[in-house]
């Protein structure tokens, strides 16, 4: 007879998570792996797979003014902001397997919506459904892993899960631009929404729900609106959330221009995908730095030296950049942006940790309001940025230097007892 599972807290339960696989059957853990990182990736896979195709959405759908179509970008992310204050405390509801299905079906329409879209903003509304259906994975992943794993199993999982998440916004662009060779921009989301329809598919045969009945709690929207409140009113929480928001919108904004300032300003056609994963590898490798060192350095002195760091860079490149009347040499983009998204990449993860420290007792959905709090803050600073686009980096460059000294202020307000 199988002997009863231990839990984290050391009560025997039927299908708590304990320091290995749990006694749910499911696949193994290569398996895992590959199925949970492509489900979590949804969300920056439709981001940055589009950013090609850009041009030719604008052209074929009339957009009016040339900065519009990076709404194409923001809008999803937006969505995703929205989104993720609802699955969260629908899985505790309903189970982990619902809430991913009702996310993959809202992103499915989202994609059949911007396949026949014949107006710009119908592709508009069908990005944003994308980024409320993408959420859903996106957020309930890490619930689930959460459930079947504890300890170091969790950690070696989540690991693996998060180096698979990190190549993606390296190897989407290039994706996207593959796909413009042989078709049209149409088939990009076709492309989408076979994955989705597949993930899915596999998603279902393979995974077993890991949330039993005697484990789930009743969704409150009063419960979401508390913990809204409670962030706000804690100043660690909101000062870290906003700084969180001000850094992650320096990096939206890079998406909503990146295009244009790779194709229009240094005339690079259809080799800029390949910059543009020079540079997510910089972030990528910075938050693999910051989890091989933040345990002896510390969270809040690695996040302080990194926000100087980022301000001293952006300052230096923006009076570099304004001299130049709004134009650089392209070796010298690409060495101060390596930098910059490198700073970025270990503040990301220790802004978001810090904000969760006095918030431990509503976890959960403390993590689903920290995050999109800090989402809805960073898409409308990046839409503010990118709608200066002007032919030149100067807008851009302008916002890394202002967002990074605004982060670093709103830290120090933060930590002021």
């Amino acid at each position: 007879m199988e002997s009863p599972i231990v839990n984290k807290t050391g009560n025997k339960r039927g299908n708590g998570p304990i320091g290995a696989q749990s006694a749910i059957k499911g696949p193994g853990f290569r398996e895992s792996v590959a199925l949970l990182a492509i489900m979590i990736s949804f969300a920056a896979l439709s981001l940055d797979i589009m950013i090609p195709a850009l041009p030719d959405i604008g052209r074929d759908l009339g957009a009016k003014h040339p900065n519009d179509v990076q709404l194409v970008i923001s809008i999803l992310i937006f969505g995703l902001a929205i989104g993720q204050l609802v699955y969260g405390p629908l899985s505790d509801s309903t189970g982990r397997k619902p809430a991913i299905f009702v996310g993959i079906a809202i992103f499915a329409l989202g994609c059949l919506l911007s396949i026949f879209a014949r107006c710009f903003e119908v592709m508009l509304a069908g990005r944003f459904m994308q980024g409320i259906g993408a959420a859903g994975p996106r957020s309930v992943i890490v619930a689930l892993v959460r459930d079947q794993y504890a300890g170091r199993a969790m950690a070696r999982m989540m690991s693996v899960v998060m180096a698979v998440f990190i190549l993606v916004p390296a190897v989407a662009p290039a994706l996207g631009q593959t796909i413009l060779l042989v078709a049209d921009w149409r088939a990009v989301f076709t492309a989408l929404l076979l994955l989705g329809l597949v993930a899915a598919a596999w998603f279902t045969l393979r995974q077993p729900e890991t949330l039993p009945r005697d484990r789930r709690t009743p969704f409150s929207f009063r419960h979401i609106r508390m913990c809204v409140v409670e962030v706000c009113l804690n100043r660690t929480a909101l000062g870290y959330t906003l700084a969180a928001g001000m850094v992650l919108g320096a990096l939206i904004a890079y998406l909503n221009c990146a295009q244009q300032i790779y194709q229009e300003v240094y005339a690079l056609g259809h080799q800029f995908p390949i910059y543009m994963a020079v540079l997510a590898l910089f972030v990528g490798g910075a938050s693999y730095c910051n989890s091989r060192i933040v345990m002896r350095v510390g969270m809040r002195p690695m996040s302080r030296w990194a926000i100087r760091l980022l301000i001293v860079i952006s300052v230096t490149y923006l009076m570099i950049v304004y001299r130049m009347g709004g134009h650089s040499p392209f070796w010298m983009l690409m060495v101060c942006f390596a930098l910059i998204f490198f700073c970025l990449g270990i503040l990301f993860g220790n802004l978001n940790a810090i904000a969760m420290e006095p918030l431990a007792h509503i976890a959960g959905v403390g993590a689903a309001v920290v995050s999109s709090l800090s989402t809805l803050v960073a898409v409308v600073l990046a839409v503010v940025i990118g709608r200066n686009y002007d032919g030149t980096t100067l807008p851009l460059v302008s916002g890394f230097a202002i967002l990074s000294i605004l982060a670093a202020g709103t830290m120090r307000w933060a930590d002021k007892k």
